[in-house]
């Protein structure tokens, strides 16, 4: 009997111990909270935070006022904007720091870690904090909020503290939507009546307003610079586009897709390159890719437009002198003639490849600085199709003196169906553009520089009447158009809203049911329909359509909603970029700060 007392003994012992040890090592004092679901815990109570005591809580995620690559994948996820990130990132930086800090916690360890902790379950008070955080309205499991009425609940009341960035380093407070505030290393989130007491505001985000009726507009100088997609592929078709919301300021170095992808085709032209112009921006890199062309014998032909008015591009002049081959539509025995535009902007090479769309060759659209969209189209046979129409403005038949052909101008693509229209014999917008409005069942977006048809404004009241969803973004120096039809459209029920960014909505386009893409150089105006020479494409593709139809949503999104019955002036703070881009936005022969909309 003593014997195996004498064994037992020391073996429950050893027991006793373990389970203190244990103990010890189940629990400690919190010594630091790196985030909501990160801290860690003085496990050997040494006062130190030694290596295995960085903490991980397990499959749980939070916003955090620390703005990381996983915050931001996780308000992509979310669908939420970076404010509303920040604003619950300090709710629960908060929320972790009054229930652990400076409390002991009992902690069950995982048998799994990674670079920086150890995962583990944290108990305070008996109870599992990440419970809390689910039941608070804080936890994000597997990407997605896991509680979303408690998510909008703490939302709404993180909104009413009015918090600011605070930059330690410049003493400054700024709006949490201002860049300058998270430039920093050294920023935090306070509640703005903390910061008034100490330090100052940003001049940029904190702006006395022009007028008190806008004294409640957020003037945002500072946006979500998520960017969108500028290219898209399918056999035989490129769409390319400028997200202009990301790029707001021109230039000339030809880095934007738009710009290389031009000079491209320019380079790997072999043949013939025929060139219609309406503006010219004097472009090095684009003038070396014609000259490179023109050396390797290149027959290279020039149409452009001749303006008696403005000449908006004084370096089209310059650029024809390079060449032999070129052919304006000035007409000197009718005036009227001259003065309508040739408003192409489409390219043919090697007569197997076109390249058109909205975008002009000037700095301002090949920089991506205007909203546009690009199409090249591998086809010889449509091809065949523009060089006709080429070749009638290179003889000298401009305008109504074009003849209309009767031949067929449906083309299949790679499986894409594109019908090709002239202005103005074709008259497109009354034989084409319309009947598909009037077929529209489901919805009809429309980016658009301007819209002055009238016939085309009642379609789509009418296709609103019966239940299309119809949206318009309208170019905002669009408005002062003689002819707009944007008021009639706006009191009549149709969502219109003008945008408000330095670059112009440029676009010529329109989205229907996620099936056809209009586009081309052809505003939906009567002179573009009548008087104008334009191309316009009507392209059915469901994944077109869809790709575009994102572009769309992303720009109306992008655009605050009091712009649905306000429109920004071109030119001023309430037009993002528009008073730091160098560029005379409203045409009133000033530039940015000389501008009376951008004078602080």
């Amino acid at each position: 009997m003593k014997r195996e007392f004498y064994i037992i003994y020391p073996i429950l012992l050893m027991l006793l111990f373990c389970l203190f040890i244990f103990y010890r090592q189940s629990g400690g004092y919190v010594l630091k909270i790196i985030s909501p679901t990160e801290l860690v815990v003085d496990l050997n109570n040494n006062q130190t935070a030694d290596i295995g005591e960085y903490l991980c809580i397990d499959n749980l995620q939070t916003f955090s006022k620390n703005i990381t690559e996983n915050q931001a994948k996780l308000i992509q996820l979310n669908e939420i904007n970076q404010t509303d990130a920040i604003i619950m990132g300090y709710l629960a930086d908060k929320f972790a720091k009054d229930i652990l800090a400076d409390k002991n916690v009992k902690v069950r360890l995982k048998n799994k870690n990674n670079a920086k902790c150890r995962y583990a379950d944290i108990f305070i008070n008996e109870q599992n904090y990440a419970d809390l955080l689910k039941s608070s309205g804080f936890a994000i499991e597997n990407g997605k909020i896991s509680n979303i009425e408690k998510f909008n609940k703490q939302l709404e009341y993180g909104k009413k503290q009015n918090l600011v960035i605070l930059n330690k380093e410049s003493g400054k407070y700024h709006k949490l939507n201002c860049e300058y505030g998270l430039k920093s290393n050294k920023y935090t989130i306070i509640p703005e009546k903390e910061a008034k007491l100490k330090f100052k505001k940003c001049k940029n985000c904190y702006l006395t307003p022009l007028k008190k009726k806008y004294s409640n507009l957020d003037y945002l100088f500072i946006h979500d610079k998520t960017p969108y997609p500028e290219k898209f592929i399918t056999d035989k078709i490129t769409f390319l586009l400028s997200d202009y919301t990301n790029h707001l300021k021109t230039d000339n170095k030809c880095e934007h897709i738009l710009c290389k992808t031009l000079a491209d085709l320019i380079d790997t032209t072999s043949d013939t390159l025929d060139i219609t112009l309406y503006g010219w921006g004097g472009n090095p890199e684009i003038e070396e890719a014609l000259e490179r062309a023109k050396s390797r014998n290149v027959k290279i032909r020039l149409v452009y437009d001749k303006r008696t008015d403005v000449n908006y591009y004084p370096e089209t002049d310059k650029l024809i002198e390079k060449f032999e081959n070129t052919r304006s539509d000035e007409n000197p025995f009718q005036k009227s003639l001259t003065a309508m535009l040739m408003h192409n902007k489409f390219i043919i090479s090697d007569n197997q490849t076109v390249l058109t769309g909205s975008m002009n060759f000037s700095n301002t659209d090949l920089s991506g600085f205007n909203a546009n969209n690009v199409i090249i189209i591998q086809s010889e046979n449509l091809a065949k199709y523009f060089t006709r129409e080429f070749e009638q403005m290179y003889s000298g038949k401009f305008h109504t003196d074009k003849k209309h052909f009767d031949e067929d101008n449906s083309f299949n693509v790679g499986n894409v169906n594109i019908k090709v229209y002239f202005s103005p014999q074709d008259k497109t917008i009354e034989k084409a553009i319309i009947p598909l409005i009037n077929d529209a069942q489901k919805y009809i977006y429309i980016p658009i520089f301007v819209i002055t048809h009238k016939q085309m404004t009642d379609a789509l009241l009418q296709a609103q009447k019966r239940g299309v969803d119809v949206r318009i973004i309208l170019d905002a120096t669009s408005i002062r158009a003689r002819h707009s039809t944007h008021s009639y459209l706006r009191k009549s029920g149709i969502k219109l809203k003008t945008e408000n960014y330095a670059g112009k909505i440029h676009t010529k386009s329109m989205i229907i049911d996620d099936k056809y893409v209009i586009t081309g150089s052809m505003n939906f105006s009567n002179s573009g329909e009548n008087k104008n020479d334009e191309n316009c494409l009507i392209i059915e593709s469901p994944e077109i359509a869809h790709f575009y139809k994102g572009y769309f949503e992303f720009l109306w999104k992008k655009i605050p909603d009091y712009y649905l019955t306000h429109t920004a002036r071109p030119e001023s703070r309430y037009s993002i970029g528009s008073c730091f881009d160098g560029i005379d936005n409203d045409y009133d022969g000033k530039i940015d700060t000389e501008d009376d909309g951008c004078k602080f």
